[in-house]
């Protein structure tokens, strides 16, 4: 029994740390779109939130299906990025409201606000993904 929660947990801090370097490298993509969109190209930080998050999605997909998570619970590759992505969807909907909060009601710098509102989503994202997933060692 202690043998089977070792392994139990020991794959899913693996499977963590594994989703936080692909996180890592979707959120760079993310968030140099959002910094390009915004101080570059003047557009409105919710739009170019919304914009990066998704070019972000699309990277942290590729990178988690091939180096993260096991093999999918689901019949198609179209079917898995559809739920992978609704996931996704839901992180961004927390993202936008978590921003819009701390940056038009509390006044904090939209830049930091990314980055508390990121912590949230990533946790909601990792924990909704890997249902998607068989997690078995």
């Amino acid at each position: 029994m202690i043998k089977r929660l070792y392994t139990k947990h020991r794959t899913l801090i693996k499977q963590f740390s594994r989703y936080f370097l692909t996180a890592l490298l979707g959120y760079i993509v993310d968030f140099g779109s959002l910094i390009l969109l915004t101080e570059v190209f003047n557009v409105h930080y919710l739009v170019a939130a919304s914009i990066g998050f998704t070019l972000g999605l699309v990277a942290t997909y590729i990178l988690s299906t091939k180096f993260v998570f096991g093999k999918s619970k689901l019949q198609s590759k179209s079917v898995e990025f559809t739920f992978f992505a609704v996931v996704g969807l839901v992180g961004l909907a927390l993202l936008n409201i978590l921003m819009w909060l701390f940056t038009d009601l509390i006044g904090i710098n939209y830049i930091i606000s990314k980055i508390i509102a990121t912590v949230f989503v990533y946790i909601w994202n990792f924990f909704a993904r890997r249902s998607l997933y068989h997690n078995e060692p």
